[in-house]
């Protein structure tokens, strides 16, 4: 199986007790998910989720901690994908969407609804909780023969 790693940003408004969830265009149907989507080569975990999130919301974010890390298999794409959920924060930028083949809506949902949307097991209450973990990237080593 080919592994993937995805990042996604989790982006909570503690006044209003809402989270930024993105609508994804599926196959057969659309689904709502933190926004993000996979690492491409060469690329950190964290610039992953922050330039997935400007690319599906239009934010400029930065990354705090790590809110969990799971993992799914996919056996009909043959895919094991690693997910990295960062906490994050709105920095600036405008709420569009670039992607209209991709996204089909952004939209801040109430917290207990997107804990229904964010698979985590036993995610009840870790939004608010704000448990986490820092996120900590080692220098790149370049191997010299």
């Amino acid at each position: 199986m080919k592994r993937v790693d995805v990042t996604y940003v989790l982006l909570f408004d503690e006044e209003a007790e809402n989270v930024l969830m993105v609508k994804n265009r599926g196959d057969n149907s659309s689904y709502y998910t933190l926004p993000g989507g996979a690492v491409e080569p060469g690329e950190t975990l964290e610039e992953a989720a922050i330039r997935e999130v400007k690319e599906e919301t239009g934010l400029n974010v930065e990354i705090d901690s790590v809110f969990s890390v799971s993992e799914a298999f996919f056996e009909d794409r043959g895919h094991h994908a690693i997910f990295f959920t960062f906490r994050g924060r709105i920095t600036g930028g405008e709420i569009n969407i670039s992607l209209p083949e991709e996204i089909e809506e952004i939209t801040w949902m109430d917290m207990q609804k997107a804990e229904e949307f964010i698979h985590i097991t036993d995610s009840k209450g870790l939004i608010k909780s704000n448990s986490s973990v820092p996120y900590l990237l080692r220098k790149r080593v370049n191997k010299q023969s």
